[in-house]
């Protein structure tokens, strides 16, 4: 569990985040989702220790970050994994390599245990005949899988998402989500993704915290955002023809 206790966050005299509380739950998967400029970024690179707020506190079960001293949060962040944007893998590398290379650089695992690790998760993550090719090679959702496997190779306890699903088509986006949610689930990690795409919302919205001008607006559940009354979530939410549909069919099967 991660709890995120009315952080604040200013650039200059830009208050970015004003005041931001709540939870990111075990074995869900948390989604922070706003317009651009909401806070949505720099409250996932807080988390991620990448920035310091001036206010407030964010605990890891308990340990409040910004009472860790060094070794401690060099502890923490080997407990974390992180799926990029961009996938950010290393293209002179082969797949084994850039899945093998967190457990090369923080761990003091043998060759033989790194390997077998590594086989393990690109098993897991559906990978087939993968090991030895380049990302070059690789397709848009099977390098989202790779990266997928590079960060929860070291058994993390927090898995952070950025913009996961950037970049690809909605039935491989589909497929990305509900790997997440399926590693989410089996292995009870605590997971915080940061999206603008509403079929995640629709899909694996265990929690949902809806960020506007820095603060939090509103949060709940992939259920519950249909049935809101929130003007801000729903001027969000149903700025298309598409969602205001879903809702429509959703509150007319709760009368």
């Amino acid at each position: 569990m991660i709890e995120v206790k009315n952080i604040e966050k200013s650039f200059g005299d830009a208050k970015v985040l004003k005041g931001v509380s709540t939870i990111f739950e075990t074995g869900k998967t948390n989604l922070i989702i706003g317009q651009s400029g909401s806070g949505k970024t720099v409250l996932l690179k807080s988390l991620l220790g990448i920035h310091t707020p001036e206010v407030g506190s964010i605990s890891f079960d308990g340990r409040i970050y910004s009472e860790l001293n060094a070794d401690e949060k060099r502890e923490l962040r080997t407990e974390i994994g992180m799926v990029f944007q961009g996938s950010a893998l290393f293209d002179s590398m082969t797949v084994e390599e850039n899945v093998g290379f967190p457990l090369k650089m923080f761990t003091k695992k043998t060759p033989a245990e790194i390997k077998e690790r590594v086989n393990f998760v690109i098993k897991r993550v559906n990978l087939v005949d993968a090991n030895a090719k380049k990302p070059s090679e690789l397709s848009g959702g099977m390098q989202k899988r790779v990266g997928i496997a590079r960060a929860i190779v070291n058994n993390p306890k927090y898995l952070f998402c950025d913009e996961p699903n950037s970049g690809l088509d909605p039935n491989t986006a589909i497929l990305i989500d509900n790997l997440i949610q399926e590693i989410t689930a089996e292995y009870n990690i605590t997971t915080v993704i940061n999206t603008h795409d509403m079929n995640s919302v629709m899909e694996i919205g265990d929690k949902i915290v809806f960020l506007k001008n820095g603060l939090k607006a509103w949060e709940g559940t992939k259920d519950e955002i249909f049935r809101t009354d929130n003007e801000a979530v729903t001027d969000f939410v149903y700025s298309s023809e598409l969602f205001k549909k879903v809702r429509e069919a959703v509150l007319s099967e709760k009368s």
